[in-house]
């Protein structure tokens, strides 16, 4: 079992900054990939972005140049640097985790960007 807590979502002013943490505990692998989602109102949860254990990241194209995410392995832990937020970004974020066969989710932490 891999539990997931999330935290640093809020409320910020277009323009704004957040910062996002995920720990990851119980039996994680040292080889993993670990990113985050975000669902809006009414629409399906979406991908912003996914790093490995090894650094390689992918980002969804709506956030590039603006999120930036990063891990410390020794803590499994993933962090989501957001600058330049937009109303747009508003949503849950969630954190997700995949380790050979399991996949396991955080909560959700809400982002609203106000315009």
């Amino acid at each position: 079992q891999v539990q997931l807590v999330e935290s640093g979502g809020g409320l910020v002013q277009a323009g704004g900054s957040l910062r996002l943490s995920c720990a990851a505990s119980g039996r994680v692998l040292s080889s993993n990939l670990m990113g985050w989602y975000r669902q809006a109102p009414g629409k399906q949860r979406e991908l912003v972005v996914i790093i490995s254990s090894v650094g390689t990241t992918n980002y969804a194209d709506s956030v590039k140049g603006r999120f930036t995410i990063s891990r410390d392995n020794a803590k499994n832990t993933v962090y989501l640097q957001m600058n330049g937020l937009k109303p747009e970004d508003t949503a849950v974020y969630y954190c997700k985790l995949i380790q050979a066969t399991l996949v396991a989710w955080g909560q959700g932490t809400q982002v609203t960007v106000s315009s």
